[in-house]
């Protein structure tokens, strides 16, 4: 049985993430297409963090330099707004085979932890995440590299760019996505 709204919001709390809707947009840049953070270019504006916000798995203060790194990065980028809110890619499917990927706002807390949390939307063993501001200017993005670290990186504005448009543009055509998702991914192509 597919997640409700109440299942994310208990899930997301540990992490002091207080969910505020799930988002209903006509026009947002399709989750699948954000998942191509990682993958986009130095030319394309991409921003890492820097070298010492790089997070070796096996380092006893993981949680605690993934929430720095990541904190600090979301700031200074502007991911949240006024109130701290953002959008958060959350899958609610129950089975991983056939995900159900939607944008939910979310407001980060005062006391939060979304590195140890341990909470499913973020990954469970290690965190690894999407995020979206609200005015889609900032597209950030947590994840687990191939050499067993962990680190965050900023797209601004990535609707210009080329990697995340052309998948969108194949999302579109694609038979692995239902109509409803190639419809989306289509009106925000043409209105982005």
């Amino acid at each position: 049985m597919p997640l409700t709204d109440a299942d994310v919001t208990a899930e997301l709390a540990p992490a002091g993430l207080r969910f505020v809707e799930r988002d209903r947009a006509a026009v947002r840049l399709p989750p699948q297409a954000a998942n191509l953070a990682a993958s986009c270019r130095y030319e394309d504006g991409r921003i890492d963090a820097p070298p010492h916000e790089v997070v070796n798995l096996d380092d006893p203060n993981m949680t605690h330099k993934i929430n720095a790194g990541w904190s600090r990065l979301a700031a200074e980028s502007g991911l949240w707004n006024e109130g701290r809110e953002f959008l958060l890619e959350v899958d609610y499917s129950d089975t991983s085979h056939e995900p159900d990927l939607a944008w939910v706002c979310v407001q980060l807390l005062h006391e939060w932890d979304v590195a140890g949390s341990g909470a499913a939307a973020l990954a469970t063993h290690v965190p690894e995440f999407t995020a979206l501001s609200i005015d889609e200017r900032v597209l950030m993005r947590t994840t687990l590299w191939g050499n067993g670290t962990v680190s965050s990186l900023v797209i601004p504005s990535p609707a210009t760019v080329s990697i995340i448009r052309n998948y969108a543009d194949t999302m579109t055509r694609s038979s692995y996505y239902p109509p409803n998702i190639q419809q989306a991914a289509r009106t925000w192509l043409y209105q982005a």
